[in-house]
């Protein structure tokens, strides 16, 4: 906006679009050099992740969360369902030989779960196929012969005698 309306003048977007004149600094220094400027705050504050500070044991984590993960029953997402919660995450990491001390706690490891893309979802059943127009001439023939096994036409029944409901 200042490069196309005020002829790349600070001063100029100032007056016109109301925006402090040193962000329009920085940014035009970042538009010429293509370089992010960060401010001291952004680049250097906040507690680094744990799975920054522990990377062997958020891979351990991750392979622990596969191992317990299941795929859509459509195959579209890699993962979509695990039955892994965050106590049982951390007890397994503690099997796997992770020292006590670096395991965060169990709602701190149910986040870094959802962070990792595994959250805690009920398993899935595969949907069945929609109902074929076949269908209902097989359950026809099968109805048509229970009719016959009960009206009594012995010469139509066959050696066995379906047990069910009829529809």
């Amino acid at each position: 906006m200042t490069l196309k309306y005020g002829d790349g003048n600070a001063r100029r977007a100032e007056e016109v679009f109301g925006w402090g004149r040193q962000n329009i600094a920085v940014g035009m220094a970042e538009k010429r050099t293509g370089i992010e400027c960060l401010s001291l705050h952004a680049a250097f504050s906040g507690r680094p992740r744990w799975e920054d500070q522990y990377p062997q044991a958020a891979e351990a984590l991750r392979e622990l969360a596969w191992a317990h993960a299941q795929p859509d029953p459509t195959f579209r997402p890699p993962v979509s369902y695990t039955r892994l919660t965050a106590k049982t995450a951390r007890e397994g990491l503690h099997q796997k030989g992770i020292e006590e001390a670096l395991l965060p706690a169990p709602s701190t490891m149910a986040v870094i779960l959802n962070r990792l893309g595994f959250r805690l979802r009920n398993v899935v059943k595969s949907k069945p196929l929609k109902k074929l127009p076949e269908t209902d001439a097989i359950f026809d023939h099968l109805k048509k012969k229970d009719e016959a096994a009960v009206l009594g036409d012995f010469r139509k029944r066959s050696s066995y005698v379906r047990v069910g409901m009829l529809r």
